[in-house]
């Protein structure tokens, strides 16, 4: 079988498969750090080394990587390509693909300006691969400084880079892919102790959609958590509730029980305030568990669901959340990521006649 689309493409394909399948981090890496290398480089210097045996002179290309590059070259499928392909390719999973076609973007991702892994343009371009309409960048905020949380001046140069983005995507719109695409400007903020949010108001103005969470204290005293938590959703600049319980059922960060809250009081608050609760599709999280997914559904709230992808390849955990969904019944129209960016900007701002 013949391949055209090139060795960049093909290595960048290698590490979205490998990591919509969880594996290692390091292995991700080495193709990420490879089609780095070779993307300024004209095509016609690649082929040259390719032929003389020198790839792996280059910088980030080893010997796995340089197989992959040898193949693409050739016009051919590279070996580590195909098997990925026909192990990985498709579905995650069996359910919710109505409401996978359904859904016009991503609510909840992340960059390497905090935790994440990559770049904001690949984390667009693969948004766009995957047919996204948007995707809303929300790095964390400051008081997260494990994840180098951004302060407000950070924040506003990241704002900078997003209209870079998006006036680049403009520019090359009439090459097809990417037309109609928008990278929005989001954050994900840690909600306070005393339920506030960790930036400042004027910032969050800036912003065309946020996500707040709680990352601290995760085991504070029921009520005090209720009351933390109440706050924050009714805060008006808050859109969407994250990962709500923060638990951790699986993965290599190991478990952690969920937070202690008054679940109807806060969904009460955010179907009231019009704040969306998030269906974490991270596979470690599955945030709400089901009983509370169920409960926020019956107490009418709208919902988000978000792959809170810190990689390219994690974009596409969309389908674990999906799947829930559908699995609650909950309704396309009620999750705020079916509607178009129009609808979903209003909504945003606090226009309620879009709800």
């Amino acid at each position: 079988m013949s391949y055209d689309a090139g060795p960049v493409a093909a290595l960048r394909r290698i590490a979205f498969l490998l990591e919509r399948a969880r594996e290692d981090t390091y292995k991700v890496k080495a193709y990420r750090a490879a089609a780095a290398t070779l993307l300024p480089l004209p095509a016609d210097e690649v082929a040259a080394r390719v032929d003389a045996g020198t790839l792996t002179e280059l910088p980030g290309v080893g010997a796995s990587t340089a197989k992959v590059v040898a193949a693409a070259v050739r016009g051919e499928v590279p070996e580590r390509l195909a098997r990925l392909e026909a192990e990985q390719a498709g579905p995650l999973v069996e359910g919710g693909r109505a409401h996978r076609a359904a859904l016009r973007g991503d609510c909840h991702s992340h960059s390497d300006w905090s935790d994440g892994g990559s770049p904001i343009e690949e984390m667009a371009f693969t948004a766009i691969e995957l047919g996204h309409d948007y995707l809303v960048l929300t790095d964390h905020s400051p008081r997260l400084k494990v994840a180098r949380g951004l302060s407000a001046e950070r924040l506003a140069r990241q704002l900078d880079v997003v209209d870079a983005v998006n006036a680049h995507l403009v520019a090359r719109a009439d090459a097809g892919p990417g037309e109609g695409f928008t990278l929005l400007k989001g954050i994900e903020v840690d909600i306070l102790d005393d339920g506030g949010l960790d930036q400042s108001d004027e910032m969050l103005a800036r912003l065309d959609l946020r996500v707040a969470s709680v990352h601290s204290k995760l085991q504070m005293e029921r009520a005090a958590m209720t009351r933390r938590m109440v706050a924050a959703v009714r805060h008006p600049r808050t859109n969407v509730l994250g990962h709500c319980t923060g638990r951790l059922v699986t993965g290599g960060r190991g478990t952690r029980a969920e937070s202690s809250f008054d679940a109807r009081a806060v969904f009460e608050a955010c179907a009231e305030s019009g704040t969306a609760v998030e269906i974490n599709s991270r596979p470690e999280r599955r945030d709400p568990p089901t009983r509370l997914l169920e409960l926020a559904r019956d107490v009418g709230c709208l919902f988000s669901i978000d792959s809170d992808a810190h990689a390219p390849g994690q974009l596409d955990f969309l389908d674990h959340g999906c799947e829930r969904a559908e699995a609650a019944g909950i309704e396309p129209d009620r999750i705020v990521n079916t509607w178009p960016r129009d609808r979903l900007l209003a909504w945003a701002a606090g226009d309620t006649s879009v709800r």
